[in-house]
C-alpha cells in the first residue's frame, strides 16, 4: 500500500482545477493509498480558501461548500491528519538552522516537512507530494521521495 504525505500547495487541488489537478487526484483516489497531511494543513487550507475569495476567484458560497468538502474528506479519512507535537516544531528550526539561509524556507512549510520527515522514520512515505519546488528541492536535500504534480 502506497502512502502519501500531501503538503497544502499539492492537496488544495482536489478542491480547485489547476495545473498539476489530474496528478493529484490520481494519486487522492488511488485504490488502497494513505493519504497524510499534518495538522497544519487543516487549516492552511481554509485559509487558502479564504484567499481565493478575497481574490475574488471564490465565491463566499464557494469557500462555504469547499470547507465543507474538505472537513468531510478529513471524517471520512480521505486524508488522515497528523497531530504536531514539539518535537516537530524542533525539528523545523533545526531544518530553517540549515536551509534557510542559503534557500527559501518558510516558517509553516519547516514544520510541514517536520512532520513529514518525522513521519518517514516510523512509517516511512513513499512520496513527499507538493506543488512548491523550493519546498520540494528541500525535501529532496532530507532524504524524501518527491512529486510535484505541477511537473510530473
Amino acid at each position: 500500500m502506497a502512502r502519501y504525505f500531501f503538503d497544502t500547495s499539492a492537496l488544495v487541488k482536489r478542491y480547485h482545477a489547476e495545473s498539476g489537478t489530474p496528478e493529484a487526484w490520481r494519486l487522492l483516489t488511488e485504490p488502497g493509498a494513505e493519504c497524510v497531511i499534518s495538522r497544519l494543513a487543516t487549516v492552511e487550507m481554509l485559509s487558502g480558501f479564504a484567499g481565493k475569495v478575497r481574490t475574488r476567484v471564490f465565491s463566499t458560497a464557494a469557500f462555504t461548500r469547499l470547507r465543507s468538502q474538505f472537513l468531510a474528506d478529513v471524517r471520512k479519512r480521505v486524508v488522515r491528519p497528523i497531530r504536531i507535537v514539539n518535537a516537530h516544531y524542533q525539528l523545523a528550526g533545526d531544518l530553517i538552522s540549515q536551509h534557510g539561509m542559503s534557500r527559501q524556507l518558510r516558517t509553516l512549510d519547516a514544520v510541514q516537512l517536520a512532520v513529514a520527515l518525522r513521519l518517514h522514520q516510523v512509517a516511512p512515505i513513499d512520496q513527499f507530494v507538493c506543488a512548491d519546488q523550493r519546498l520540494c528541492d528541500i525535501a529532496l536535500l532530507e532524504g524524501l521521495a518527491v512529486f510535484n504534480p505541477d511537473q510530473p
